[in-house]
């Protein structure tokens, strides 16, 4: 038998409130948010369409951590490279779209 056990049989009428511990995604994911706004724009490149994700000041685990979300949530692939994040294909609205639900301020760049 065990203290909580003990305290049951103590204190029958007594209900326990279990906290709840509210964990954002940014916290599950491990990144930092920043302040300064994300530029998110198209870009074509060797005649393939690319979204180029700009400004992310992170460090190296973070841009993999983002780009790791990204592509899992959108299904596509593509990597982080040169303080940019490149995913394939123009999927710059869904990409804002995360991107404000983790919290971050995204801009649109280009058509």
């Amino acid at each position: 038998m065990d203290l909580k056990d003990q305290l049951k049989d103590l204190f029958p009428d007594h209900e326990t409130k279990e906290e709840e511990k509210t964990v954002s995604k940014t916290d599950e994911l491990d990144i930092w948010l920043q302040s300064d706004p994300l530029i998110c724009e198209f870009s074509k490149r060797k005649g393939k369409a690319n979204t180029l994700i700009k400004g992310y000041t992170g460090a190296k685990n973070d841009f993999q951590n983002l780009t790791k979300y990204l592509k899992k949530e959108i299904g596509v692939g593509g990597s982080h490279k040169n303080e940019e994040i490149i995913i394939q294909g123009d999927y710059r609205d869904q990409i804002m779209e995360l991107l404000k639900n983790l919290g971050f301020k995204v801009k649109r760049v280009g058509g």
